[in-house]
């Protein structure tokens, strides 16, 4: 089956007691055993949910892994793979990173003794240099977030391979419509479900798939001792959104490519970041690596420092300032004192995220009606 298919389908079958076409909500803390000492497939919510059951089904499907696990967030799927390094081992993560992930590798995983060094991840010579004889993994993102970098999964896994150390992708602004990394020979997919999987704002989540059995029930393990799992009604409100995200992905790629091309000619803007324009230095990887389309998240750069982005962000009428992404409203920060907030200021600016730097993510809003809402405030700074 099609993609497409296989989201509303896989993991959604009709409920065998009444038919209903979807799946009821299971919110039971904790299931009847057959007997002392006789195991169910459900004991304890925790441990699992048919519910979540159902939304992790879906997306190991689609990604195209052994199984998936579902998450409290996004943040808590990242430290749940963090957490299979101890003290001693070396991480090497990409210089293009979700604020949180750099707070979370240097505030708290680098506190219990995992080194971390950051090396950019489009330079694979620099990545592969920065590997040590500790190194245990590669944490990188594709594209990047904020400045949309994009970075070579196939040959990260080579290298990863090489030296005998996971790699772990996180493919939130990608979504499995436009890239499927476990097939690209990578380890460890994360996604902030909050963001294009569930797709409306309202949900917060997070999910890993891997391929390899023995490396997912390694991560099931963690997630049960520790804990973060996503609730039922969070489940079945993500499961739902999954079923309409190839027809929203597809169609924010499209608006995203009209905005990228009126803001690449406007005499406001010094920049555009956008794998879909050729200018992009990975434009050639990312035409290969993702299908069909090249996101919906974007970022540029305005003339006039902090204080024009600061105006333009606080400006636009459409797009709404938030912090956040990938949902049906268009949405606008400035990564400096919103989503990359928890950089130093000296690191922030180190890996090229500038004061005048902004962030969109384009919703379902027709294209034109965002350009203009662009253009209203752009023409005032």
């Amino acid at each position: 089956m099609k993609f497409r298919t296989r989201a509303i389908h896989v993991g959604n079958k009709k409920d065998p007691q009444t038919g209903a076409v979807v799946p009821p909500i299971h919110v039971a803390s904790t299931f009847v055993q057959p007997g002392a000492g006789e195991w169910g497939e459900f004991d304890y919510s925790r441990s699992g949910n048919p519910t979540r059951k159902n939304l992790e089904t879906t997306l190991a499907e689609l990604e195209g892994g052994c199984g998936a696990l579902a998450f409290a967030s996004g943040m808590a799927a990242t430290h749940c793979a963090s957490m299979l390094l101890e003290a001693g081992d070396h991480i090497v993560a990409g210089t293009d990173i979700y604020g949180g992930t750099y707070r979370l590798l240097h505030k708290i995983t680098q506190k219990n003794g995992v080194e971390v060094t950051l090396a950019d991840s489009t330079d694979l010579a620099k990545l592969e240099a920065a590997i040590r004889p500790n190194t245990k993994m590669m944490w990188v993102e594709s594209p990047g977030n904020p400045r949309m970098s994009i970075t070579d999964l196939a040959a990260c896994a080579e290298i990863a391979k090489k030296h005998g150390i996971l790699l772990g992708v996180d493919a939130t602004f990608a979504t499995p419509v436009l890239t499927r990394p476990l097939e690209l020979g990578v380890d460890i997919v994360q996604h902030s479900v909050t963001k294009y999987l569930a797709g409306h704002s309202d949900v917060l989540g997070g999910a890993l798939v891997v391929k390899d059995k023995e490396l997912f029930d390694r991560l099931y393990f963690i997630q049960n001792a520790t804990g973060a799992v996503l609730d039922p009604f969070q489940c079945f409100l993500a499961s739902r959104g999954i079923k309409t995200l190839e027809l929203r992905v597809r169609e924010q790629c499209r608006s995203a490519q009209v905005i990228a091309e009126y803001l690449n000619d406007h005499p406001k803007v010094t920049r555009v970041l956008y794998p879909g324009l050729p200018s992009h230095p990975g434009h050639d990887i990312a035409a290969r690596q993702m299908d069909g389309g090249f996101g919906a998240m974007m970022s540029f750069e305005v003339v006039g420092g902090f204080e024009a982005a600061k105006k333009v962000v606080e400006g636009t009428q459409l797009f709404q300032l938030a912090v956040s992404l990938g949902a049906v409203e268009s949405l606008i920060e400035q990564p400096a004192s919103m989503s990359h907030a928890s950089y130093d200021r000296e690191a922030r600016l180190a890996h090229g995220i500038k004061d005048e730097l902004i962030r969109i993510s384009v919703g379902l809003e027709d294209a034109e009606d965002l350009t203009a809402d662009l253009g209203q405030i752009l023409d005032q700074i």
